[in-house]
């Protein structure tokens, strides 16, 4: 009897002790949970409705070797006053059309890096506590040291840092940029004898390392060129003519974007600061018009960048293809 009485008691020790043991695992976990979740969070596409942005980056920004460099300067703000409209005013004018308000300024500087920006243009780029900045380095990731990642991890860093101090809340994006052929057909290319599509994948490892150490997300506009020569829309080497009904995406040094390029690059920084689709624009995006793009080649780069985009952080399908006759219209004046 006393065996059997004696049981109800063990019972409820072993329940005090594992109801203990559970509290004590949970409370060990929870930061853990909470960080995976704030994580997860972080790699589904952030939805920006407006406000400040600063572009800082070199000529792959102000759209070097196109019509896209002075290209409505008047609907941004140039931190330089060198009159550049660039990338920066193509994503205005995207955000126009979305019916989102974005007060957009750039800093740019061909052929640096972001230790050029630090060094030299701290004051400008520290001039406002930006909700937004988008940033990239050197092309070949390091120009006295092609393909080292050192000095692209530490600057970003670095950067984020002077970003922050201005605005603990700042999103920050950096832009993996795209393979160079230049760089790769060749003789005295650093990624020499590689398939183009290569050097815009380690260019990509690079940018993923330095957002790790910065607390920011990455653009993939690299992987976002790679995907238009895979499914057949652009032609792989610009060395070799271009073949029938694709686009090039470099412009005629090898090296800097063409319009083509420099239109995708926006609709991958659009897509990716806003969270929307880029085919919500419509094959009719006034901009495309105004460059000279056809109705076809803006659907068909508009889904590079949804499908790019979607991959990486899934954003809400929102297509939209233009079924009434006409045309384009003119983009707003502002």
């Amino acid at each position: 009897m006393n065996r059997i009485a004696g049981v109800p008691r063990r019972m409820a020790s072993l329940r005090c002790l594992f109801e203990r043991t559970l509290m004590k695992l949970v409370s060990r976990l929870a930061p853990a949970l909470v960080g995976s979740s704030i994580l997860a969070m972080g790699m589904v596409a952030h939805a920006a409705d407006g406000g400040t942005i600063l572009f800082v980056g070199n000529s792959f920004t102000f759209g070097s070797g196109s019509a896209v460099r002075y290209y409505r300067n008047n609907t941004v703000t140039d931190l330089n006053n060198e009159g550049i409209g660039g990338v920066p005013a193509l994503f205005k004018v995207f955000a126009v059309q979305a019916g989102l308000k974005f007060d957009v300024s750039l800093e740019t500087r061909g052929g640096v890096g972001l230790d050029f920006h630090l060094q030299n243009k701290q004051a400008e780029i520290s001039s406002r506590p930006w909700d937004i900045v988008v940033a990239h380095g050197y092309s070949t990731l390091d120009q006295e040291h092609p393909r080292d990642p050192a000095k692209l991890i530490s600057t970003s860093k670095e950067f984020a840092d002077l970003m922050r101090n201005k605005n603990p809340k700042v999103d920050l994006y950096l832009t993996s940029t795209w393979s160079r052929p230049d760089q790769v057909f060749p003789e005295k290319g650093a990624w020499v004898g590689k398939p183009i599509e290569v050097m815009a994948k380690d260019i990509r490892v690079a940018y993923d390392k330095a957002a790790a150490g910065a607390g920011a997300k990455v653009v993939p506009v690299g992987d976002a060129f790679n995907r238009a020569i895979t499914v057949g829309l652009a032609d792989a080497n610009p060395y070799d003519g271009l073949e029938a009904n694709k686009i090039n995406l470099w412009t005629y040094d090898s090296y800097h974007a063409s319009t083509y390029g420099y239109y995708l690059e926006a609709l991958m920084v659009f897509g990716r600061v806003t969270g929307r689709d880029p085919r919500s624009l419509g094959d009719r995006e006034c901009s495309g018009m105004e460059l000279g793009l056809s109705t076809a080649q803006v659907k068909q780069l508009q889904q590079i960048a949804y499908d790019e985009l979607n991959a990486i952080a899934p954003l809400t399908a929102n297509p939209k293809t233009s079924t009434e006759r006409g045309t384009a219209a003119r983009c707003p004046a502002h």
